[in-house]
């Protein structure tokens, strides 16, 4: 599988963090002397260090995606989250194993795409909000109806739309085909802000960016 260097830590505001580099070709250790971990490995971790860690990888559905540029982090004990309350209905993918597509429909709207991550029964996932469209963007664009393509994938709704993810996708694991998830090549420098579009603790600081990207759906 692909690799990643576990990130340093995270500077919450709208400062933003640098990490360490991310991404194959680092040997048994990361540039800031921290071992790097496999996907799997990377994915099982707490959802405050894969969300911002997730920040540059590419993300692919059938070889149409980008490179994540927006994320959001969800936990259990996160009353915004679908898994607070606990495991029920709709949210059981969310306790289930780390590494796995968790779709939801909002507001009865459109749909919205999570990487679950942490030990099978945590109850959290990173939310995509936005991507940057590296391949497939004739597609996208025939999906989306619009030209721009900085309106492709900025929103979880527009980014579900562009992919072709529907509830069909729900529960599928997100190492096999036919996803992809690639390491960026170098260092990424990551902002952070409070969450967007909820209503329940929206105080807290659990959205990370792509620092100074066009793409995202909202600047920090």
């Amino acid at each position: 599988m692909t690799e990643a260097s576990a990130p340093q830590g995270v500077t919450v505001g709208a400062r933003r963090i640098g990490f360490g580099r991310v991404g194959g070709g680092l040997g048994p250790q990361s540039d800031v002397g921290r071992p790097v971990l496999s996907l799997s490995e990377l994915l099982a971790g707490s959802v405050h260090d894969v969300a911002p860690a997730l920040i540059g990888w590419s993300f692919l559905v059938d070889g149409v995606g980008g490179t994540i540029v927006e994320v959001e982090a969800y936990r259990e004990d996160d009353p915004a989250s679908h898994s607070y309350g606990g495991p029920r209905g709709r949210n059981v993918v969310m306790f289930g194993p780390p590494g796995h597509l968790y779709v939801y429909r909002s507001y009865g709207v459109h749909w919205c795409a999570n990487i679950v991550c942490e030990p099978e029964g945590s109850g959290a996932a990173v939310l995509l909000r936005a991507l940057e469209p590296t391949k497939g963007l004739d597609t996208m664009r025939k999906r989306r109806g619009v030209d721009d393509a900085r309106l492709l994938c900025a929103g979880p709704g527009r980014l579900t739309q562009a992919l072709g993810i529907t509830s069909d996708l729900n529960g599928r694991s997100l190492l096999t085909a036919p996803f992809e998830l690639r390491p960026p090549p170098e260092r990424v420098e990551v902002a952070v802000s409070r969450r967007i579009g909820i209503t329940r603790a929206p105080e807290q600081p659990w959205r990370y960016l792509a620092a100074g990207s066009r793409f995202v759906s909202r600047p920090a």
